[in-house]
């Protein structure tokens, strides 16, 4: 007979429960390590100068001075907005150009189409440090060193949004396009009013994915701008730290600003965030 104990048994029920306790509590922990560092820099915001190294979570004397401070800077609120134009900019134009190569990649038959994909792909293992060069020279050349045209350019389509478009549009059925070529409607159209609704996960996904990573963006801007009215915010804060590398408590505030809009897109989007990661992780 088997020494193995019943599923119905009270030595199998405690193992179970004694296995989650144990996970649930590493869990715990290893999330008490993530947040840690983000509550300590909100926490250091409210303090004053002299309480910036009291390890408390919890200001002795909160205060609001450094908020009002740091937004009364014209320089912040200049990067701020920066970065929102940028993020912006760069999301709508990779949820146009990639779902539309996608698109096409997935639902048009034609001679190359495998190569072009392959050569789409290619450039995912390329690392950016090595496109940083082409990248400048490309800018010199087009006039666009220090402006907004260089900061975006090199993200305004990517391979992987293209890559995650043309995995879902492949799910597409193709009667749905059949019938609205039946109706009448170009293939643009088709695109737009019968294809893109269908892949609204993909396309929010690849919207947040964009946003966060242009928001938090700080090599390249910082390589090609050389106006401080030009920096985004991460290469502001930089700068900013330099400037008052004294006083931490105005630095953490900063960064606790620039941190807000990524926050509230997680705590509003988190379920599109994770679908899109599941949904990709299948199609791919």
């Amino acid at each position: 007979m088997s020494d193995a104990a019943p599923v119905s048994s009270p030595l199998y029920k405690a193992n179970i429960r004694s296995g989650r306790i144990i996970i649930w509590t590493l869990l715990f922990i290893g999330g008490i390590m993530m947040i840690s560092p983000l509550a300590f820099m909100f926490a250091t915001s409210f303090k004053t100068a002299d309480q910036v190294y009291d390890l408390r979570l919890i200001p002795a004397a909160p205060t609001l001075s450094n908020y009002i401070a740091v937004l009364a800077d014209g320089r912040f609120m200049r990067w701020f907005f920066n970065s929102m134009l940028v993020a912006t900019i760069v999301t709508v134009s990779n949820c146009f150009f990639d779902s539309l190569v996608g698109y096409t990649l997935a639902k048009f038959d034609f001679r190359g189409r495998q190569f072009v994909f392959i050569a789409i792909l290619s450039t995912l293992m390329i690392p950016t440090e090595m496109l940083v060069i082409p990248w400048y020279l490309m800018s010199s050349q087009l006039g666009w060193l220090d402006s907004y045209w260089g900061i975006m350019f090199p993200g305004m389509m990517t391979a992987f949004g293209t890559f995650l478009m043309k995995q879902f549009f492949e799910g597409v059925p193709n009667d749905f396009l059949e019938a609205a070529r039946v109706d009448g409607l170009n293939e643009f159209q088709i695109w737009w009013k019968v294809a893109m609704p269908l892949v609204t996960p993909a396309l929010s996904a690849l919207a947040i994915f964009t946003f966060l990573g242009n928001w938090t963006a700080f090599f390249w801007p910082l390589i090609v701008t050389t106006s401080k009215e030009l920096y985004t915010l991460p290469v502001g804060l930089s700068s900013f730290a330099v400037e008052q590398q004294i006083q931490w408590e105005m630095i953490m505030t900063g960064a606790a600003i620039a941190t807000i809009p990524t926050l509230i897109v997680f705590i509003v989007l988190q379920r599109y965030i994770v679908r899109g990661v599941m949904l990709a992780g299948l199609k791919g």
